[in-house]
């Protein structure tokens, strides 16, 4: 009996949410993986890329991952198409511009992860060949990983209180 209010409490949701497009201008950069629309009508919308993690802008590179994604679609009209929500709410979404997605841009540089849970494969190899090539964050003998760094800051502030 639970599981059929399992099913709308969790996935109906989700699935609600993987077909919608949002389409407009690129506001701001908020940092390397996340930024702001809006649309025509006037609605801002604050989206993370699906599938990636940046560095946080207070870790190193993560300056030059906001600033590379910047120059790639700042003030650029674009759809996005959203995967779902994470766990605070906010839109993940995927999309190209000028023929390109910028979550391949950003792994190929060496400036994002894959994401921490459930990994897309293709984007893992890209990932893994940045590694290997040693390009941006991946020159530094042990980087630490954006979700980590954030856990690490959250006991910190627990500490200090």
């Amino acid at each position: 009996m639970y599981r059929p209010a399992l099913f709308f409490f969790f996935l109906l949701p989700s699935m609600l949410w993987a077909n919608e497009v949002i389409s407009g201008k690129v506001i701001s950069v908020i940092d390397g993986n996340t930024f702001e629309i809006l649309t025509a009508e006037k609605e801002s919308y604050k989206i993370m890329f699906f599938g990636i993690d940046s560095p946080e802008l207070t870790q190193e590179y993560g300056e030059k991952a906001k600033d590379f994604l910047e120059k790639m679609i700042l003030e650029k009209t674009i759809s996005v198409e959203i995967q779902g929500k994470d766990r605070w709410g906010t839109r993940l979404g995927t999309f190209e511009v000028n023929g390109e997605d910028p979550r391949i841009k950003l792994l190929e540089e060496g400036l994002a992860w894959t994401a921490e849970r459930n990994p897309i494969e293709a984007l893992d190899a890209l990932k893994e060949k940045a590694k290997q090539e040693g390009k941006g964050l991946w020159k530094e003998s042990e980087p630490v990983a954006p979700w980590t760094f954030r856990r690490q800051q959250t006991l910190q502030q627990f500490k200090t209180s």
